[in-house]
């Protein structure tokens, strides 16, 4: 049973990633010439704020609350885990390619490491210290080295707000760890999405509002329902029970499948073009986020996993 449980527990979590790699191409195609990135971002977290608590409506487990003192930090995990995450994330990825986004993303377990460090007080090592560089000199030559094209400035605008965007996902991922010492991985998400779209909606109200709907067609709706509900609700869910039963460090280093995935979408998709330079960036940042995080990586080689508190 435990080797079933795992096996699909690992399923899930590449679905996770397929799911958040064909994401790239998905958003590309319908902003901003369907739907504006604002509205985009109300559309995905407003469709899956409401799914989470359907889920719980339907299945309730434990206690719907939170304690008053924990307020204040799930309000700041809303800002930077959904808000402002989200907000850089669809405007950047409007103004760049899908390829460029999903290896400058990939950076976050970097930052996660030296924010945790400055934070948390965590011990910076050399072979860390040397994981920031290969990642921060990977993303450095996929934004310097860009090849010119016309649209050469909002392409270099859209990775740096993907930056903004991994920057902020990581001081979310090391703010909600307290957090999930006391809830469940799903009942921390379910209000950091309820906080995070209360911040989030006054940006995004009027963009919504502004959509024509009947310039939809059928694959339109189709990449809109991938994005809100499948690289969203759904890949959030199998996210948490990939956690719930291999560990956060194994399923956190899935991420490393996501640019491939997305990559191989762009190309066939969108027609965007696989350089030489994107390649050597995406070995720098491999490597980086690798080095940065080495022991989890070798202990999660041999067999290792991790206790998590699940619902």
């Amino acid at each position: 049973m435990f080797v079933n449980n795992k096996w699909k527990a690992q399923g899930a979590v590449i679905i996770t990633n397929l799911l958040f790699g064909v994401n790239y191409a998905a958003v590309k195609h319908i902003t901003p010439q369907y739907i504006l990135p604002f509205g985009l971002n109300f559309a995905r977290v407003i469709t899956a704020l409401l799914l989470f608590w359907l889920l719980y409506i339907i299945k309730p487990v434990g206690n719907a609350g939170i304690q008053r003192k924990h307020v204040p930090l799930f309000m700041l995990c809303g800002l930077t885990g959904v808000t402002i995450n989200q907000l850089f994330f669809i405007k950047g990825l409007s103004l760049t390619s899908s390829i460029h986004a999903s290896l400058l993303a990939l950076a976050t377990p970097i930052f996660i490491t030296f924010i945790a460090a400055w934070i948390l007080q965590e011990r910076v090592t050399v072979v860390k210290i040397l994981g920031l560089i290969l990642g921060v000199g990977g993303a450095a030559m996929l934004i310097v080295l860009k090849q010119n094209t016309p649209n050469k400035q909002d392409s270099l605008l859209g990775d740096m707000y993907i930056l903004i965007n991994a920057i902020s996902y990581a001081f979310y991922m090391v703010w909600v760890r307290p957090l999930m010492q006391n809830y469940s991985p799903l009942h921390v998400m379910r209000w950091v999405f309820t906080f995070g779209a209360i911040f989030l909606i006054p940006f995004c109200w009027n963009d919504f509002f502004k959509t024509n709907w009947q310039l939809f067609g059928a694959f339109e709706w189709l990449m809109l329902t991938l994005i809100c509900v499948g690289a969203t609700f759904v890949a959030y869910l199998f996210n948490v029970y990939g956690i719930s039963k291999i560990g956060a460090s194994a399923t956190g280093s899935y991420i490393y499948t996501q640019p491939v995935f997305a990559a191989i979408i762009a190309v066939w998709l969108l027609g965007e073009q696989f350089t030489l330079i994107k390649l050597l960036a995406g070995i720098c940042i491999f490597a980086g986020v690798f080095l940065v995080n080495a022991k989890k990586n070798i202990f999660n080689f041999f067999g290792g996993q991790e206790k998590t508190k699940i619902a």
